[in-house]
């Protein structure tokens, strides 16, 4: 299988995520309005910004569109015949689906802790659960994915502590993007974004699987994201934002660490830190701000970046933009971290925390006058 090939075999299976996820969209639209799953203005989730009721079922088309094509990936790797795989597509191609088979275990348990958020989500986008009661499951989820997925960062330290950085960081990457779904088109295109750049590591990284999981990823995302585009016509829910989240937090760990190789600089780890610096920063500056106000750090509200953009004069749309702009500068930064010097790191970085500087004084509370 030639570079060419496989690099059509991706196009082909995010074209197939995007057409699934974008009818399955459509028809999510049209049942969630009929069976009155929607949001409402004013319930549950009013720091939400809408003034009609908007159907829920986005998530529903995202999960099920890419869990679809990445299951019947796997399935028809594990059940191809070599000889059939050999005469068709050649020997490298053989290499390749044997190296899918040697996953096979992890990218099931993967595939299964979504299944479990994705459940988790559409619960608590019907009946709204406890924040705590969501933590807890992520946990579960994170703690399945890296212990018995072996899904897990620095690996080179004692396994609990591996198992305990890969839970943390995959909570709050999950949270990131669960907080990020607070205007139209935000969340799911910031991961649209942010996919795209972890795939492109992972085809700098010379990766397989990885590229794979992402380009099936991003095509579902988009197929969605051409209804909830501002002004959105369906909502993801939890359902989507968590199941987002969750895959973005595992592709990064793997991006990183699967079949890395060994002599790879340790500070080129840090690419996942700079792909998903702009939902890190909503996540941290929100939390803060709520705990030093005496909050719950889980509670919705409207102190998000995205909000304090619009009351700073930026349409909802421009708002949106303008992050997902941000979102591309620092995950361009990240393709350049692979095989950087130091001094190539540093710049890279500094770069990063600079975009971030700029978001901080562009959300920065207006002057009053005379001050």
């Amino acid at each position: 299988m030639t570079a060419t090939t496989f690099a059509i075999g991706l196009a082909l299976a995010g074209a197939a995520a995007f057409g699934l996820s974008l009818a399955l969209t459509l028809l999510a639209e049209r049942v969630a309005r009929r069976i009155g799953f929607v949001d409402r203005p004013g319930g549950p989730n009013s720091h939400k910004s809408h003034r009609e009721p908007i159907p829920y079922g986005g998530g529903a088309a995202i999960f099920l569109s890419a869990w679809l094509v990445m299951g019947v990936g796997l399935a028809a790797a594990q059940l191809a015949p070599d000889d059939w795989i050999i005469a068709r597509f050649g020997e490298t191609a053989r290499h390749l689906v044997g190296g899918v088979r040697n996953h096979m275990v992890q990218a099931v348990v993967i595939l299964a802790g979504g299944l479990v958020l994705f459940v988790l989500g559409l619960i608590d986008d019907r009946r709204p659960l406890g924040p705590w009661t969501k933590l807890l499951a992520i946990a579960a989820a994170a703690a399945g994915v890296a212990g018995f997925g072996n899904v897990r960062i620095v690996e080179f330290a004692h396994p609990a502590i591996s198992i305990a950085l890969t839970v943390v960081w995959i909570i709050t990457i999950t949270n990131a993007l669960n907080f990020l779904d607070n205007m139209d088109g935000l969340s799911a295109g910031v991961a649209v974004v942010c996919t795209a750049f972890l795939l492109c590591c992972g085809v700098l990284a010379a990766q397989k699987i990885v590229p794979v999981f992402a380009v099936v990823l991003l095509g579902a995302t988009l197929g969605f994201l051409v209804r909830n585009f501002p002004p959105a016509r369906i909502f993801m829910g939890d359902a989507g934002s968590l199941v987002l989240g969750y895959l973005l937090a595992v592709l990064a760990v793997l991006t990183s660490y699967w079949e890395s190789g060994e002599g790879k600089p340790a500070f080129a780890l840090a690419s996942p830190l700079a792909v998903l610096a702009v939902p890190l920063y909503d996540f941290a500056s929100v939390v803060i701000s709520r705990l030093l106000e005496g909050r719950n750090p889980l509670k919705g509200d409207q102190r998000h970046f995205s909000h304090r953009l619009v009351e700073r004069g930026l349409s909802r749309r421009s708002a949106v933009l303008t992050i997902y702009l941000a979102a591309a500068t620092t995950g361009l930064a990240a393709t350049l971290l692979p095989g950087a010097d130091l001094r190539q790191t540093l710049s890279i970085l500094v770069i990063v925390v600079m975009t971030l500087a700029v978001i901080a004084i562009l959300e920065a509370p207006l002057r009053k006058d005379g001050e």
